[in-house]
């Protein structure tokens, strides 16, 4: 019998919601993290670097040329101890010139690793095409590649992708919408018209009526300080104000991959009889050889010989009552020995016959 464990059904069963702050809920609008990407050049590697890329060349030509060194014409410079890089990094709000952001690189060409590798001098770009930061330092990289003359590799996590914390210098800050006058809106990040109703009424109840609107399901315009520092001062009351978000609406996930099922403790049954059981065959293949007696001439035989047992379980049948819980569902499908396969089965007959009031999503 197949237990249905912890492990392969994650079941958010929250009986009581419990009171989040507001800046666990929601985000002010405009204050946003904004993405940088480079392209640069690490070195130092130990014969790891790019064999046949063509990125190399050109990158350390241009290179050379911006640092005022002319390769003679038609030098085509080969080196394994370099690889060409993409440099990413976010850049969160408010971020001043001189500050340090930590960047990912990550290789581009055939470099078989980075462990080891120095980032040089690499621009960061943002959407608009100006460089907000820029990047150099030492990797570190958690992956390691070895390989032996035979063929044979071993690999241990990803030695093509390598961190550097604090490795670029913010060079410009973007502005943001925060300074200028008018009023906040939150933005909440799982959209629900009852939390943004219940967001609004806990920032009234907190700093007068009329202070907050719930302008749909996922925003909540807020009357603000004109001023800079108080509106600092405001946001940090209103992030601390507690509000107690609404259930989530009955779902049940499955991941077709993994056989992974999640079902929330909204998920309810209405009346239903279910019948469970399964049909096993198994062929089994025992050849016989037949071997000739001594200087008889004769020649070994292999005769195929095949097995086939068909095993069929005894069908075990249950009653969902109406309004069963989730626990019930669980013991239930537990009892007739069903395994995760089982249960998707089980859970996809129940929607289509309209006995499951859930959404049921594959992904």
């Amino acid at each position: 019998m197949h237990k249905i464990t912890i492990s392969l059904i994650l079941l958010l069963a929250y009986q009581n919601a419990s009171a989040e702050r507001i800046k666990d809920l929601a985000s002010v609008a405009g204050v946003r993290t904004n993405q940088l990407v480079g392209y640069g050049v690490v070195t130092g590697l130990t014969k790891t670097g790019d064999n046949t890329s063509k990125f190399i060349p050109q990158s350390l030509v241009s290179m050379m040329g911006h640092m005022g060194l002319t390769l003679p014409s038609g030098t085509d410079p080969k080196t394994k101890n370099s690889a060409f890089v993409s440099v990413s990094a976010d850049l969160p709000p408010f971020a001043k010139p001189g500050q340090k952001i930590d960047v990912t690189v990550s290789s581009i060409g055939d470099a078989k690793s980075l462990r080891g590798g120095s980032l040089l001098m690499s621009p960061l770009r943002g959407a608009d095409g100006k460089i907000y930061a820029v990047a150099q330092g030492n990797l570190i990289v958690n992956g390691l590649s070895a390989a032996g003359l035979d063929g044979s590799k071993v690999t241990v996590n990803n030695p093509l992708v390598g961190r550097i914390p604090g490795g670029a210098t913010v060079e410009q800050s973007v502005p943001t919408s925060f300074d200028q006058p008018g009023d906040l809106v939150f933005n909440l990040n799982t959209n629900d018209f009852t939390t943004a109703n219940s967001m609004a009424a806990a920032i009234n109840k907190t700093l007068g009526s009329e202070t907050a609107k719930a302008l749909d399901g996922g925003s909540v315009v807020v009357a603000s300080p004109a001023n800079v520092t108080q509106r600092v001062s405001f946001v940090s009351v209103i992030e601390n104000i507690e509000v107690t978000p609404d259930a989530a609406p009955a779902k049940v996930i499955v991941n077709s991959r993994t056989g992974t099922v999640i079902i929330n403790n909204k998920v309810r049954i209405q009346s239903a009889a279910v019948s469970h059981g399964s049909l096993t065959v198994t062929i089994s293949e025992n050849p016989q050889v037949s071997q000739p007696n001594a200087l008889s001439n004769g020649t070994t035989t292999v005769t195929p010989q095949s097995d086939v047992s068909v095993k069929e379980d005894k069908n075990r049948m249950f009653v969902f009552n109406a309004g069963v819980s989730l626990d019930e569902i669980v013991d239930a499908v537990n009892a007739v020995g069903a395994g995760p396969s089982d249960l998707v089965a089980i859970l996809e007959a129940l929607k289509s016959a309209g006995a499951m009031q859930a959404e049921l999503i594959v992904i």
